[in-house]
């Protein structure tokens, strides 16, 4: 499939000033109606401005040319006559500026009430013209600019966090006499700066900050891609309120998130693969360096649950008939893409016998009861880390829960349950203490987007402005997460470097790396460069960092793996059984270099594929060895595997994608009606992205 990639369509901006201004944490409060597919509520944000992380700021590079210098144009909100202390209070009725813009001649899908007020800048992406220079410009006032697209935006105002009782504790005086911007201001810079061993109670301050009142409305606009919220009089960032709530609505064609229904029919809506991340869901900094922790209160109806990326396992509080809340958090500073959230009518699986040693090694370790021992120096910026925690270190289990929809329960049961024991107890054995204190699994739908988000990195990015805006190159491309094969060619990498230096050095290192980088941005260089430095002369055999970049980051296609081709180099004249004897053994890594290497023949006999298939059951292999056995299929016209191409189109839509432009280059009449079908199957369940790929191909 050839790309045409226009940048002016197809660079996906981050907006956000980072450089002036960074989110320290976010409370959210939300409500989620899949009646009207909308998540909506309040989000409160607790900044810190930019004289405290310069130092950090300055190790990043980032991206997009400072170009303009104009002032933004502001629209004060319409009056709001409805209380302020829920979301549930605000009705359709009330206005608001409208993040999906229409051009002349588009549907307008916004609500029915929406207002239209910012249409100019519905004509189209300029990667440069999204990139302004929004600090201090003299007279004018200071712009927070946050990331966000697909947004209802309702109200802003200032947090009147000296309201809060107890606050007195974080200001100098000992009485809260003249509350004052500065006051308010200098009570969040002692919250966001508490030590970690104070995380409970700092999260408590930020839920009782976060009901605060409000203490005056703020001007904001927005455009495609960012919200823009100033204080008129407030010129420089020290001086920008430090609490700030949102009011907002998400739309049903939002990006961030797919409403959809799971494999036993019932409604369900997650956080996807989206190249946008989150800025369709809430509004937030975008680019890497703003690490952030949040909190989170999410209400639905009490037939569903409500799983998320917290610290915590939470469990459902019912607060009237028919509804139910739930309560997540997380203290570890991370990018806002990485929260994610999933509601739907999930069954928790669990495992029939538990004995009494298991639930020793599972019981969770909370870091404010633990002996913080210091077991090793931390890089990371300060929070309750489990690497310095004496009792986190040795748990090899941490506490699992599994939920899939109830058609899978039985399937689960048997097989997941049993297996992820193993896997944590195994990832322990190989790198070392576990980073986060619990983990949550989710079998989702089949048409999860499962080839990872385009979330900013430095090798995607240009040169950028001095607000810390910037772009990502190809990143709004529909086809570009879909031509990307970097982690697959990842996973390759790993084990070619695991065979060159033996498991044994190899995996010391890992465990070295994950000590030395956790809780930290990391880039490539980084995992080349420490290997290269931690392994024996005699052992790094002519490897360097600008080898391995030519060889697997910067040329397309996989390198070849000398050990695995060499299995597909044997006699061509041997027994029958002895062949299948060695195929057996084969890994699923080492099928799919094996059908990979086949798929460069240019014909392969009905026969040999017949065996091939019943050699290795490869129907009942994992989806990236099925997809390799698929294209063998479609290349050389198999038609009695067809059934195979036909389920892996509807079970595995986003990996399908690949096999609907081999199906219709083909030009095989049946090959492209067997394409056809399928997508008219599933295209209601498949993700926007790869419906227009798709259809591009079809028709």
């Amino acid at each position: 499939m050839d790309i045409q990639l226009d940048p002016a369509r197809d660079d996906l901006p981050l907006m956000a000033n980072t450089s002036h201004i960074l989110v320290k944490h976010y409370v959210l409060d939300l409500d989620v109606d899949f009646e009207s597919q909308v998540i909506e509520g309040t989000i409160v944000l607790f900044l810190e401005d930019g004289n405290r992380f310069k130092k950090q700021n300055s190790s990043i590079e980032e991206a997009c040319q400072s170009e303009s210098n104009k002032a933004c144009k502001f629209g004060m909100p319409e009056p709001c006559h409805v209380p302020v202390t829920n979301a549930r209070t605000f009705s359709s009725e009330m206005e608001y500026n409208d993040f999906a813009i229409c051009s002349k001649g588009e549907k307008d899908t916004s609500d029915k009430d929406g207002n239209h007020d910012n249409q100019e800048h519905a004509s189209g992406i300029s990667s440069s013209k999204y990139c302004c220079d929004t600090g201090n410009h003299g007279s004018e006032d200071f712009l927070l600019v946050l990331d966000c697209c697909d947004l209802s935006v309702l109200k802003v105002e200032e947090v009147d966090v000296a309201a809060v009782p107890g606050m007195e504790k974080f200001t100098r005086s000992p009485e809260l006499t003249v509350v004052s911007e500065e006051l308010r201001n200098q009570i969040v810079r002692e919250l966001v700066t508490l030590p970690a061993n104070r995380w409970r109670e700092q999260l408590d301050y930020y839920a009782r900050c976060s009901q605060a009142p409000g203490c005056g409305e703020l001007l904001f606009d927005t455009d495609t891609w960012s919200l823009q919220i100033r204080k008129t009089g407030a010129q420089t960032a020290t001086d920008f309120p430090h609490a700030v709530r949102i009011w907002y609505k998400t739309k049903p064609e939002g990006r961030s998130v797919t409403w959809t229904s799971d494999q036993s029919g019932r409604p369900c809506v997650y956080t996807v693969g989206s190249p946008i991340n989150n800025r369709a869901l809430f509004p937030c900094q975008e680019p890497p360096v703003a690490m952030s922790t949040w909190q989170a209160t999410v209400r639905a109806a009490a037939s569903f649950v409500v799983l998320m990326s917290g610290e915590n396992s939470a469990k459902p509080t019912q607060l009237w008939e028919g509804c139910s809340s739930w309560y997540y958090y997380v203290t570890m500073p991370m990018p806002a893409s990485t929260f994610t959230i999933a509601v739907g009518c999930w069954t928790e699986v669990k495992t029939e016998t538990c004995s009494s040693a298991d639930l020793a090694t599972e019981r969770p370790f909370s870091p404010s009861e633990a002996d913080f021992r210091h077991v090793g120096v931390c890089s990371h910026m300060e929070y309750p880390c489990r690497f310095q925690n004496g009792s986190a270190t040795t748990q090899e289990i941490i506490p699992h829960r599994v939920f899939a929809p109830v058609c899978l329960t039985g399937a689960c049961q048997e097989t997941l349950v049993q297996l992820i024991p193993r896997c944590l107890s195994a990832a322990h054995s190989v790198l070392g203490t576990h980073p986060f204190s619990r983990l949550d699994v989710l079998i989702v739908p089949a048409n999860f987007p499962s080839l990872g988000m385009a979330r900013p990195s430095k090798d995607k990015t240009g040169h950028t402005s001095d607000s810390g805006a910037s772009v990502i190159k190809h990143g709004l491309n529909p086809e570009k997460i879909f031509m990307q094969v970097h982690y697959l060619k990842g996973y390759f990498l790993l084990r070619f470097l695991a065979e060159r230096l033996g498991d044994e050095t190899y995996f010391s290192f890992l465990r070295k790396f994950v000590h030395a980088f956790h809780g930290q941005l990391i880039l490539s260089q980084d995992f080349l460069q420490m290997l290269l430095e931690n392994i024996p002369e005699e052992k790094r055999l002519e490897l360097s960092v600008e080898n391995i970049y030519q060889d697997w980051l910067e040329s397309s296609g996989i390198p070849k793996v000398t050990k695995w081709i060499r299995v597909n180099r044997r006699p061509r004249k041997r027994k029958r059984r002895a062949r299948e004897e060695v195929f057996e053994k084969l890994l699923p890594d080492q099928l799919v270099l094996l059908l990979e290497h086949l798929l460069e023949q240019k014909t392969l006999s009905p026969r040999t594929l017949q065996s091939l298939q019943r050699t290795y059951h490869l129907q009942d292999q994992d989806a990236e060895v099925r997809h390799r056995w698929c294209e063998l299929i479609v290349k050389h016209k198999f038609t009695k595997a067809y059934k195979s191409v036909e389920r892996f189109l509807q079970e595995d839509q986003a990996m399908g994608v690949y096999l609907y432009g081999e199906l219709m280059v083909s030009e095989d009449a049946r090959q492209q009606q067997l394409a056809r079908r399928c997508f008219e199957r599933t295209r209601e369940q498949m993700d926007r992205s790869s419906v227009q790929v798709v259809a591009d191909m079809l028709f």
